[in-house]
């Protein structure tokens, strides 16, 4: 029996939520291992009661920094009282002073993208850029705290060792494609309505918050391009948000955006749905044609495989991440040219054949993932550290 604490205070959107809402069932599955997670009130009782899980709730929601000041100063006394064997931080940012040995999960591509630093300086916000900055001083500094640190992907493994020149360990986050579609419910009526109107047009999706690193105006571009090639058929992007500030999580101006697609999309083909539940996502999937992302910036990306999994061809940029979810299920393009996106959307849409097989690749390499094996290798991590442990007392 093996007792874990992980700090989950740092999941409050996108992927970090997606990797608590898998891990900790998976967790409470595993009759080896007990299990304390530090969690918002919100996630607390989105989990609800489970076996060999205790819950810590954090009433109060914190900025990044007041975040990281409270865990470094009160996490060591929460894990002691759990007894706890080995700590697992999920979010980026280790505890400096562990009192047992510490895995660090980190997952944000940003501290070390330089392609983001100069987006932020481009677009003047320069807030951001130097909140990237020191949080990146930050994170780099956790990694030489943490007694071992696993990013999800083997690209951004290397791409954090060469920059932190430290170890890190690759092990990929995993998919569970019947917990995925298990939820029968169908999609909110308002989006069912927008995908049934577009029933005749070809139909992209993208499913993503707004953000600067997702790239969506590069996307955006590309619309008009692919309107005056596909020669009188319609398309439709749809988008998992709304190109509204203050309905996305971060400090991200979506203003341009939102003004950019408003000039380009003519007669409405950029569809903002704005949040869709997780359960009903497999749904969304299932109605559009390809999946499309843009990113510039990434280090391991779900919905790539949410979408393979649901038969979707993808067509991605060309980065080392992309390349070693997807394989040979997608098809890429320069991350930051609207012409050779829409080039690669059109191939697709002009040769069934091509449809076909990436559809098939994608349904192959989704069952490459598992959130099983992901904790069995995370669980295996923990135990040779506690080995450790007990060697040098």
């Amino acid at each position: 029996m093996i007792k874990l604490f992980i700090n989950g205070l740092a999941a409050s959107a996108g992927g970090g939520l997606t990797y608590l809402r898998n891990v900790i069932p998976h967790l409470a599955r595993r009759p080896d291992c007990e299990t304390t997670v530090l969690l918002n009130s919100e996630m607390c009782r989105e989990s609800g009661e489970l076996p060999n899980i205790s819950f810590v709730e954090e009433s109060e929601n914190f900025g990044a920094f007041r975040r990281f000041v409270r865990e470094q100063t009160v996490l060591p006394k929460l894990i002691r009282r759990s007894g706890a064997e080995v700590l697992i931080s999920a979010g980026n940012f280790a505890l400096w002073n562990s009192p047992v040995p510490q895995i660090l999960l980190s997952r944000n591509s940003l501290y070390t993208s330089r392609d983001f630093l100069r987006d932020v300086r481009a677009r003047g916000d320069y807030a951001i850029w130097t909140d990237t900055l020191v949080k990146g001083w930050l994170a780099r500094r956790s990694i030489s705290c943490a007694d071992i640190t696993v990013a999800p992907s083997e690209a951004f493994a290397q791409e954090l060792s060469q920059w932190s020149g430290k170890k890190v360990l690759a092990v990929h986050h995993g998919f569970d494609p019947d917990a995925f579609t298990s939820d029968a419910a169908p999609l909110p009526s308002a989006a069912k309505a927008q995908l049934e109107q577009a029933k005749d047009a070809l139909r992209l999706l993208f499913v993503s918050h707004y953000n600067y690193y997702r790239n969506f105006e590069t996307l955006f571009r590309a619309m008009p391009i692919l309107s005056s090639r596909l020669q009188g058929k319609k398309v439709k992007l749809f988008l998992t948000c709304r190109l509204n500030s203050s309905e996305n999580p971060g400090t991200y101006r979506a203003e341009s955006a939102a003004s950019l697609a408003h000039n380009l999309q003519g007669s409405g083909n950029i569809i903002e749905l704005g949040t869709i539940p997780y359960h009903a996502l497999h749904h969304l999937y299932r109605a559009c044609h390809i999946y499309v992302t843009p990113a510039y910036a990434e280090s391991f990306a779900h919905p790539l495989i949410e979408s393979m999994s649901s038969g979707l061809p993808v067509v991605a940029s060309d980065l080392p991440v992309h390349r070693e979810i997807c394989r040979d299920a997608a098809i890429y393009f320069p991350r930051f040219s609207p012409d050779a996106l829409a080039e690669q959307v059109m191939r697709i849409q002009d040769s069934p054949e091509l449809a076909e097989t990436l559809s098939h690749n994608g349904r192959l390499r989704a069952r490459d993932f598992s959130w099983s094996e992901h904790v069995e290798r995370l669980l295996g991590l923990a135990q040779q550290l506690v080995r450790s442990e007990s060697q040098r007392n």
